[in-house]
């Protein structure tokens, strides 16, 4: 008898996963989709006129602009466009000729321009 009853139910198939999840009540969702490529990350920047940094707020937007040394030939370029002020930090006693230091969401490319730009350029920012 239980023979005849396996032959006449047909072979055995696993269910399909969303097929499943339908059976124990549970709603079927969209496969969750990945991080894209681009994906923003902060990035502390020291931007080299410090009463720029002061004008800036959370939320705004600015064009990073890396000036090289004129005497070297260099010239000026924008490393970011329309990025996001996250964090404007109290500025350091003292280190105003230094610049001052402000946050930015920037893509994760953009930020390894803006630190590698630091390290031989003078930044500066525009208000968008």
């Amino acid at each position: 008898m239980t023979a005849a009853a396996l032959v006449a139910a047909g072979p055995y198939t696993a269910p399909e996963p969303h097929r499943a999840e339908q059976a124990r009540g549970h709603p079927v969702t969209e496969h969750v989709r990945r991080h894209s490529a681009v994906e923003t990350v902060a990035a502390p920047v020291r931007i080299a006129d410090a009463a720029a940094v002061q004008l800036l707020r959370p939320g705004d937007r600015v064009d990073v602009i890396a000036a090289e040394d004129p005497s070297a030939g260099g010239v000026a370029r924008v490393l970011a466009r329309g990025v996001r002020v996250t964090k404007v930090p109290e500025p350091v006693e003292g280190g105003a000729e230094s610049g001052a230091l402000v946050v930015l969401s920037v893509p994760r490319a953009a930020a390894a321009r803006l630190v590698g730009a630091s390290a031989t350029a003078r930044l500066a920012v525009t208000l968008c």
